[in-house]
């Protein structure tokens, strides 16, 4: 599995943007949630946002009702919508897979790189 992120960028505070990662997999791999992470200077990475093979989602709360996480049908790739964006929202964000081989329960995790979101006030 590999991911790759993209669509960082410098943003006003109450702006928006939307950040993607496209995922490639073997057809001998079924990924099974996928997730936003984010990491600001000086602490720790926290998850911001997963959804499931059937679609079920989950936030941490300080994003509620301001980011949107989905994918296309495919699972191709993995969106980020960010609105009403705060300079806490500041940090590097990173798309994340809990995938495994279609024959074993062999589940292992994937990171792509970070990219950048910068919010101004």
């Amino acid at each position: 599995v590999q991911l790759q992120a993209f669509g960082g960028g410098l943003v006003q505070a109450g702006g928006s943007l939307r950040l993607s990662c496209a995922v490639s997999v073997s057809n001998s791999v079924t990924i099974h949630r996928m997730a936003w992470y984010r990491q600001a200077p000086g602490k720790q990475r926290e998850l911001v946002a997963g959804i499931t093979s059937d679609s079920r989602t989950d936030y941490v709360d300080s994003v509620k009702g301001r980011l949107t996480v989905s994918t296309d049908k495919a699972w191709n790739t993995l969106y980020l919508q960010m609105s009403s964006l705060k300079p806490e929202d500041t940090a590097s964000y990173y798309c994340h897979a809990i995938a495994s081989t279609n024959t074993a329960a062999d589940y292992r995790q994937y990171w792509g790189q970070g990219t950048l979101v910068t919010v101004s006030s």
